[in-house]
């Protein structure tokens, strides 16, 4: 039997990251996965999505000793511009910029593509003698006491660890296996991702535009093939996202632009179209003995504002502090209740915000959606709760 200080389940982004993290900091990791991680964009299943990393986020990437292998990719995001186009005509009638120069010196963030972060974070693993990575095996049950967990893999294997970390996503195996539930919402979402190029440079401003439906955003990518480009995540109700996947390029192409409200010019599709169900969900309970749930596992949103995997690593550093700070303690009870005082009330507030504004995103009575555009506008119109709300977008506390 194997015996590690940590197990992780899942070889998503976070938890890779979490790998890489806690092996930086001298922690015994085994982190099991049961698909193979693909590492470039060509391969059939690939995560095309990308993630804008916010300022702390790069931060605990740093500390882990993978921001340096990821910075030559990664695009900043200076400005944060939110338009709403929710006339009759899909033309902007607000627009406002949230500049990062109105409180630092740095971008809000910086934005890289998924599949690359991961095969960046492999790279990182295998340069750890304490990590760990079994691909192609899954977590399959685990029996705790409060001395230690016993996880049993799909390959019959068993593990002992002092923490199990559950980075399996929204319908994960530990949490399952713990005994927690979660709450669902569903939208009646779907979000198409892909990359697009466009005439007009994007001049590292990352944009949000509003109509009856959901967000249609621009996130900036490095040139592609000298022409500039931006990832995009396009909201909608699901059967019209079912529906727009599904066009002749050309056409999809016009619809894109349209949609865009023509704010970087005529789109082009660069990549392969994906489609991803939009729902919010929360765990009933963060741990169980012996057992935290980070991510996915832990909480799901929209795709709104940049909060997703920023959580998570917030989820990660959390965790982090706790068990660089008293290593003899690590998962034990009074550990795992101190990560819940200080990730739920962080958590419950952005999920319930990105749920507000995902609501107000999707308002089809003209009164709702002009009142979505005059608050925008009081918003920006206020200064200091301006910068207030963007420190509280990097994830600075009230």
């Amino acid at each position: 039997m194997t015996q590690t200080d940590i197990f992780i389940s899942g070889g998503g982004v976070a938890g890779l990251t979490a790998a890489a993290a806690f092996g930086a900091a001298s922690f015994s990791i085994t982190i099991a996965d049961p698909a193979p991680p693909i590492t470039d964009d060509a391969t059939e299943g690939a995560d095309l999505r990308t993630t804008a990393f916010l300022q702390p986020a790069r931060d605990f990437l740093d500390a882990a000793g993978v921001w340096t292998r990821l910075a030559p990719h990664a695009t900043p995001l200076q400005v944060m511009r939110i338009v709403d186009a929710g006339g009759a005509d899909p033309t902007p009638r607000v627009t406002r910029d949230f500049d990062a120069a109105d409180i630092g010196d740095l971008p809000f963030g910086w934005n890289l593509p998924n599949w690359l972060m991961r095969r960046e974070v492999l790279a990182r693993l295998d340069a750890l003698p304490n990590v760990t990575f079994l691909s192609g095996v899954g977590f399959k049950s685990m029996l705790t006491r409060t001395a230690h967990a016993r996880v049993t893999l799909t390959d019959g294997n068993k593990i002992t660890a002092r923490l199990v970390i559950g980075a399996d996503g929204r319908d994960s195996p530990v949490r399952h296996a713990a005994g927690i539930g979660a709450r669902t919402t569903r939208y009646g979402q779907k979000a198409v991702t892909f990359a697009v190029t466009h005439d007009a440079p994007h001049d590292n401003v990352s944009t949000e535009v509003h109509r009856t439906g959901g967000p249609f955003t621009l996130v900036p990518l490095p040139d592609h093939n000298g022409t500039p480009c931006s990832a995009v995540v396009w909201m909608e109700d699901g059967a019209e996202a079912m529906r727009l996947a599904a066009l002749p390029e050309d056409e999809f192409n016009a619809a894109a632009t349209a949609r865009s409200a023509g704010v970087n010019g005529p789109l082009t599709l660069a990549s392969r179209r994906m489609v991803w169900p939009i729902i919010s969900q929360t765990a009933d309970q963060l741990t169980a003995e012996r057992t935290a749930l980070v991510a996915e596992a832990a909480h799901v949103m929209p795709p709104i504002g940049a909060q997703g995997l920023n959580m998570s690593l917030r989820d990660l550093s959390t965790l982090l502090d706790l068990a660089t700070a008293s290593p003899d303690t690590l998962g034990d009870a009074a550990m795992l209740d101190a990560y819940v005082r200080k990730r739920a009330p962080d958590i419950k507030l952005r999920t319930t915000g990105i749920d507000l504004l995902n609501r107000a995103s999707q308002a089809e009575n003209p009164l709702l959606r002009d009142l979505r555009a005059k608050g925008v506008e009081a918003l920006y119109g206020l200064t200091p709760l301006r910068k207030q709300i963007m420190r509280l977008g990097l994830g600075a506390k009230g």
